[in-house]
Parts: structure tokens; C-alpha cells; sequence
């Protein structure tokens, strides 16, 4: 093997080296996305990461007030015949959650990650339903028993189709 050839070969390879570690330098440098949160209508989904939290911590009262009041969520139709369908990452339902309705609990906490809810709930003045829309909120838990910490909100609006 001629020097012109082992000069080209050493070049490649620092190359080489250097593109990975600036790969790494790239990757190391953002964060970690929260958990992702699924609602299912028939064959249409939304998904969201958290609009608050969700990386494991608690969160203030004063964050969750303003998170559950925030109208920057995903929409998803729901007729009220279909079921709705939650799902949450496994390392958060682990750690039990709720679903809100307009900020006040709707079911029991739970450690599954899917749920279902008939549709027709969202839009009952029984169960705090206002018009034609309604805002939900999964609430993940720290896991503790009987606790009502908050570590992360997923909001989404569902809209009754008509």
C-alpha cells in the first residue's frame, strides 16, 4: 500500500469519527420527549405529548390550574354512539392516572394503559358536559398510595359530530 493511499484511509477514518461524534453531540443536546398520550374514536386517533409535566415530577398547583385551562390541545370528533378509547405509555400508567372532564375526575385512578369511555359521557349535563364540546385531561400520578399529585396532564378537546 502506497502513502497516498494509508493518508486517504486515515482521512476517511477521522472523518468517519468525527461525524458520529457529532451525531452524539447533536442527540445528547435534546430532551427527552414526555410520554405520549392516545385517544381513539372509531378509526380516528389523536395523540399528544404532555401539555404539562409528564417526565415524572410534581407539578404545582399553580401549573396545573394553567394547564387545564389551555385551549392549545389536539381536537378529535366524537359521535356519541362510539366509545372513546384512552392510552397512556406503560412507564406513566404504571404509576396510576385519571381522566378529567372539564378539571373534575371522571372515573377512578387506574395502573392500566388503555381505558374506555362511551362517547354519549362527554356530552351529558349529568356528567358536567357543557355544549357541544367538551375538554379532557389525562392526569398521571406519582404512584403513591391515595395520592392526588399531579405529574403530568395530556389535554385534548373532543367535539360531539354531528
Amino acid at each position: 500500500m502506497t502513502t497516498l493511499q494509508s493518508a486517504v484511509r486515515r482521512r476517511r477514518a477521522v472523518a468517519a469519527a468525527g461525524a458520529v461524534s457529532a451525531g452524539l453531540l447533536v442527540l445528547s443536546a435534546c430532551d427527552k420527549p414526555t410520554p405520549i398520550s392516545t385517544i381513539t374514536v372509531g378509526r380516528t386517533s389523536v395523540s399528544s405529548e404532555a401539555t404539562c409535566g409528564g417526565q415524572g415530577n410534581a407539578l404545582k398547583t399553580a401549573d396545573l390550574t394553567k394547564c387545564i385551562k389551555s385551549t392549545d390541545v389536539k381536537t378529535i370528533k366524537v359521535d356519541p354512539d362510539e366509545t372513546v378509547r384512552f392510552g397512556l405509555d406503560p412507564d406513566i400508567a404504571d404509576k396510576r392516572w385519571v381522566i378529567l372532564m372539564n378539571g373534575q375526575q371522571l372515573v377512578e385512578d387506574s395502573n392500566k394503559t388503555y381505558r374506555t369511555i362511551p362517547g354519549s359521557v362527554f356530552f351529558n349535563t349529568q356528567y358536567g358536559a357543557q355544549g357541544n364540546s367538551t375538554l379532557v385531561t389525562i392526569k398521571a400520578l406519582d404512584g403513591k398510595t391515595n395520592s392526588q399529585t399531579a405529574t403530568g396532564l395530556w389535554s385534548f378537546k373532543l367535539k360531539k359530530e354531528d
